[in-house]
């Protein structure tokens, strides 16, 4: 068996997002713009902190997967990718994360 990565996900929401917005949650997502996806992303990622904040482990994986599924959809929104993203992580893997907080404050 197969493990499901984050890669997998981005792929399917890239391929759900050829489909009508009559059988694809993501393509009607996407047809009501960056900013209606950045709303369900902040409303996943409330969730997500109080599933945390309250302990409940299986709602905080659940609630995860959201975010992490919402995330994917804004920032195709916005015409980007995972390897966007992917690449400014390993940017920062040079250095501590203290260290790479004080460089951004420099700039």
């Amino acid at each position: 068996m197969t493990r499901f990565t984050i890669h997998d996900l981005a792929a399917t929401i890239d391929a759900r997002a050829t489909a009508s917005g009559d059988v694809s949650y993501t393509r009607k997502l996407l047809d009501k713009g960056p900013a209606h996806c950045a709303k369900k992303f902040g409303e996943e990622a409330v969730e997500t902190v109080i599933a945390a904040v309250e302990g409940d482990k299986n709602a905080l994986v659940a609630e995860s997967a959201d975010v992490i599924y919402h995330l994917l959809v804004l920032l195709k929104s916005r015409g980007l990718a995972l390897a966007d993203v992917e690449a400014a992580l390993a940017q920062r893997t040079g250095m501590s994360g203290l260290e790479e907080k004080a460089a951004r404050k420099r700039q």
